[in-house]
């Protein structure tokens, strides 16, 4: 079977007998369209079986030339794959020489993290004088004091911040609990938001440690804009988001020294990897500060 005809029944069938999305479609036929395209330039015309690994592997090679990003050309390939799977399963071909090809790897952004200093600004810079500065000191603290995720912290209830032992029992993802320490700083701001609270509490708040302006749990949407409008005047950067203030706490917790195996336990994380990012994060900076201050760093610029 020529190229262009297994792309025509494997569209075919895509769109008919396992009724894919008009939008999953277009997306094939356009990565299909770009894999044909290489083929008539580099291959010639081929038949399906004749195609092997080797004639494979360039087609990325081919994409980024063109300025594709690796993204994209993750989903040029799954394209390329899910047709051979096709041939394969309709007995157009014995093997599929796609399986051997492996997915560019994408790139990881490095987080968005503020300096020890910003961190500072940002304690000293909310109103206070409302119970809404206080819960949201309280939860800035508990974010940056722990590594919290948003949406752990707006689980908690009144009781489960330990303030005598200075702990905090977090129920993460896939409902794995662990217990985290607290600052000191973020006891007393829970202590003093607590005070306040029960100005937001109606009869719908329960036990729930922080509430929204209507007296209910607070939600992920309203922490987000409180943060975003706490962090604005603090840093520069264009994320300010809760996960800020939890990757700050990562990054700041391996700069001075902390084993990466006990941040990855803090944070929660089921896999090393994941938390090795941080570890770049201090790279990057040690790299900045490197070149600001060494003077032939300095010459070489």
């Amino acid at each position: 079977m020529h190229l262009a005809e297994a792309i025509e029944d494997f569209l075919r069938t895509l769109d008919g007998a396992r009724g894919a999305s008009k939008h999953t479609v277009s997306a094939y036929s356009s990565a299909l369209d770009q894999f044909s395209a290489y083929a008539d330039a580099e291959l010639g015309p081929m038949q399906m079986e004749d195609i092997t690994a080797a004639d494979l592997r360039p087609f990325m090679g081919w994409l980024h030339d063109r300025g594709v990003s690796k993204r994209t050309i993750r989903a040029r390939l799954a394209a390329v794959k899910a047709l051979f799977t096709h041939c394969v399963r309709m007995g157009y071909l014995d093997t599929n020489p796609a399986t051997v090809i492996a997915s560019p790897k994408l790139d990881r952004p490095l987080p968005t993290v503020l300096q020890e200093s910003e961190t500072d600004i940002m304690s000293h810079s909310i109103d206070l004088s409302t119970p809404e500065g206080l819960r949201d000191r309280a939860l800035c603290e508990l974010l940056y004091g722990s590594g919290l995720r948003v949406s752990e912290a707006l689980q908690l209830d009144v009781g489960s911040i330990d303030q005598q032992r200075g702990t905090v029992r977090v129920l993460g993802k896939r409902n794995k609990e662990r217990i985290v320490p607290v600052t000191t700083t973020c006891v007393q701001a829970v202590a003093a938001w607590l005070e306040r609270r029960g100005e937001l509490s109606t009869s719908e708040s329960h036990s729930a440690l922080f509430l929204g302006s209507r007296g209910k749990r607070m939600t992920a949407v309203a922490a987000w804009r409180a943060i975003r409008a706490i962090l604005g005047p603090v840093t520069e950067s264009a994320k300010k988001s809760p996960h800020v203030l939890r990757h700050s706490f990562a990054t700041h917790l391996l700069n001075n020294g902390a084993d990466l195996t006990a941040v990855s336990e803090l944070l929660g994380h089921s896999s090393l990897s994941t938390t090795q990012v941080y570890t770049h994060v201090s790279v990057e900076r040690l790299r900045e500060a490197y070149a600001k201050a060494h003077p032939r760093a300095a010459k070489e610029e």
